[in-house]
């Protein structure tokens, strides 16, 4: 098959739809499928371009044997509402370009959010004689209008629209959970067109290993039980609480440390309350690149996924979950709704009601005193789950079995 990935985010950035357009392209890839990458330059998530990439409109490029073709964004990560729409829209227009420039296609898989760069795809698929396929991975303006960012009533008529024109105009959607699926299919999409693509892990790279003595040394953490949270420090993750469940527990509980590893808007915050509540036993080490990432799951004992308490997040299965527990790592998570209920399914996971401090500290305590081989238990069943169910290779089946399927049923009509 012939595919265009149609995408505003990819490597060199790090984040879940970077990997996951870059895994599911490097699988396709390796099956003879031909694959290329529409984006935009890098620039998430500090709105920073690379010098390499500055003062140009298009570029092409080999990324790891995944041809690329990268446009002009206006890159605004922390500006007003109206200035983040601008930098969505500059990539929406300047797309076009690389079509042009890209080969003939069967399929254009189009990721949302955000939702105008359907547009893109939607047109993008008529010139090019192909497919379109929505993924989405964010209910889009739904999630927006919960979280307050965008209140502007006139805008977010105008914003369900084009999401109802987009779902109806799709000729497959691709959604990353059970939740956006049945939101799918109560819009009026007809359940065989649409499936399942979730986030998923590299399996061989994201495997149990021995812990790194030297980094636990360098972080001065010795002898502790590690909670790890990795991850985007945002406001939707609710972190607040993990710092107020670390406060409860600092004095009862000493040999529970928190490290944080990662960057973000909420980060400035999150260490003043540290310091604010003598935290001793909360670390915040910044961002790593994902190469190094294997190694931070190695000196981790628990695996910390934390959302905010709002009801769309009980449909969320957050990506952060899956190098955990492909890396033998149980997970504590702080929400509640799909993955809670997949976590305990499988038991390789603890579940703590989300912006519940005292609920996340008691969670904390079980999870210190459970034994070794209740601790083994849980980490191979996670292990498991991630190779049979969230693997790339078993993710990519999914899409071409949903792909093709279509495809057949047609040519037999």
């Amino acid at each position: 098959m012939r595919v265009i990935y149609l995408c505003q985010h990819f490597p060199p950035e790090t984040g879940a739809p970077q990997i996951r357009v870059y895994e599911v392209s490097k699988e396709l890839i390796s099956r003879g499928h031909q694959v290329e990458v529409l984006t935009a330059f890098p620039h998430h998530p500090h709105g920073i371009i690379p010098e390499e990439y500055k003062g140009k409109f298009y570029m092409y490029e080999d990324w790891d044997g995944i041809p690329v073709h990268r446009s002009w964004i206006y890159p605004s990560p922390k500006g007003s509402f109206w200035k983040r729409l601008a930098s969505y829209f500059s990539f929406t227009f300047s797309a076009f370009y690389s079509l042009m420039k890209a080969k003939p296609t069967d399929v254009i898989i189009c990721n949302s959010p955000p939702l105008f760069l359907g547009i893109t795809g939607y047109l993008g698929a008529k010139m090019k004689r192909a497919k379109f396929v929505f993924n989405v991975a964010d209910i889009w303006p739904e999630s927006a209008v919960e979280l307050g960012i965008l209140k502007n009533k006139s805008f977010i008529r105008l914003a369900e629209w084009l999401e109802r024109f987009l779902y109806k105009k799709s000729w497959k959607i691709a959604t990353a959970t059970e939740g956006i699926k049945d939101y799918m299919i109560r819009k009026g999409k007809d359940s065989s067109d649409v499936f399942l693509l979730p986030n998923g892990v590299n399996t061989e790279t994201f495997k149990p290993i021995t812990k790194d003595e030297s980094l636990l040394s360098e972080i001065g953490i010795q002898g502790k039980k590690v909670f790890m949270y990795a991850g985007a420090l945002g406001y939707a993750q609710g972190l607040d609480s993990v710092l107020e469940a670390a406060s409860l527990l600092k004095d009862k509980q000493p040999d529970a440390h928190f490290l944080f590893v990662g960057d973000g808007q909420e980060r400035e915050k999150l260490v003043k309350m540290k310091e604010d509540l003598g935290l001793e036993n909360v670390t915040f080490y910044g961002s790593v690149p994902v190469s190094e990432m294997p190694r931070m799951f190695s000196i981790a004992d628990f695996s910390v996924v934390s959302l905010r308490n709002i009801e769309l997040f009980k449909g969320a299965r957050p990506s952060k979950i899956f190098p955990a527990i492909s890396s033998g790592v149980p997970v504590l998570y702080c929400g509640d709704g799909e993955s809670a209920a997949i976590l305990e399914e499988y038991n390789c996971g603890k579940i703590a009601p989300p912006e519940n401090p005292e609920g996340i500290a008691h969670a904390i305590l079980e999870l210190m005193t459970i034994s070794s081989d209740e601790y083994q238990a849980m980490s191979e069943y996670g292990r498991k789950l991630a190779i049979e169910q969230y693997s790339w290779k078993s993710i990519v089946d999914e899409i071409l079995d949903n792909i093709e399927v279509k495809e057949k049923k047609k040519a037999n009509s």
